[in-house]
C-alpha cells in the first residue's frame, strides 16, 4: 500500500506523527508533504525535529514542489491524509485551488476518485467551515476531526492520540489493534 500524508499549520501534529510511526511499522510506503506552517507547528507542539519525522516517511516533499509525483494523477495510491488539516487547507481544496502540494495531491486525489481523509482541527466551526466540509463531503471526502472515544476510558494522551489513529486506518481499510471497539 501507498499513502500520502499532509501536515497542515493547525494544531495536533502529534496526530501525524503517531500515524507515520504506525505507517511505518506495518510496513507501507508514504509520501510526507509538509505546509511551511505545518513544520514550524510541529517544531512548536512537539519535541519532534522535522529530521526525525522525515525518518519516519518513504518519501518527503516541500509544499512548493509542484513537480513531485504525488502531483499528477497518473501516481497511484491507496489515500491521502491531511492531518491535522487547517481551514485553510481545507478551503484550498474546497474550492479547487491547488497553491501548494498538498492541496493539488488533494485535487488529484479527488479527481482521479482516490480516498481524501482530511482531520479537520479548529473549534468552533463558522459556517464557511461547515459549507467547505459538507461540499467536500458530498465529494466523497472523508471529514474527520480527531474526536475522542470516551467509551474507551482513555487514560492517557497517547490513548487519545492512538484512537484517532486508529479510526484514520480504518477509513483507508488498514487492519490494526489500536483501538478499544464498541462491543468488544
Amino acid at each position: 500500500m501507498r499513502i500520502v500524508v499532509g501536515i497542515t499549520g493547525a494544531s495536533g501534529s502529534i496526530l501525524a506523527i503517531t500515524l507515520l510511526k504506525i505507517l511505518r511499522s506495518l510496513g507501507l510506503e508514504t509520501h510526507l508533504i509538509y505546509s511551511d506552517w505545518g513544520k514550524r507547528t510541529l517544531e512548536l507542539e512537539t519535541n519532534h525535529t522535522i529530521d526525525e519525522v522525515n525518518t519516519l516517511a518513504s518519501y518527503t516533499y516541500r509544499e512548493d514542489d509542484q513537480a513531485a509525483p504525488v502531483s499528477s494523477g497518473s501516481f497511484r495510491h491507496n489515500g491521502m491524509v491531511i492531518v491535522p488539516c487547517s481551514m485553510k487547507t481545507l478551503s484550498a481544496v474546497a474550492n479547487g485551488y491547488a497553491d501548494n502540494l498538498i492541496s493539488r495531491a488533494a485535487d488529484v486525489t479527488i479527481k482521479e476518485g482516490r480516498k481524501l481523509i482530511l482531520v479537520t482541527r479548529e473549534s468552533p466551526l463558522s459556517a464557511i467551515h461547515l459549507e467547505n466540509m459538507l461540499k467536500l463531503a458530498r465529494l466523497g471526502v472523508t471529514i474527520m476531526p480527531p474526536v475522542p472515544g470516551f467509551y474507551a476510558k482513555p487514560q492517557t494522551i497517547e490513548d487519545i492520540v492512538h484512537h484517532s489513529a486508529g479510526r484514520i486506518l480504518d477509513q483507508l481499510g488498514i487492519e490494526h489493534n489500536l483501538i478499544h471497539r464498541w462491543g468488544e
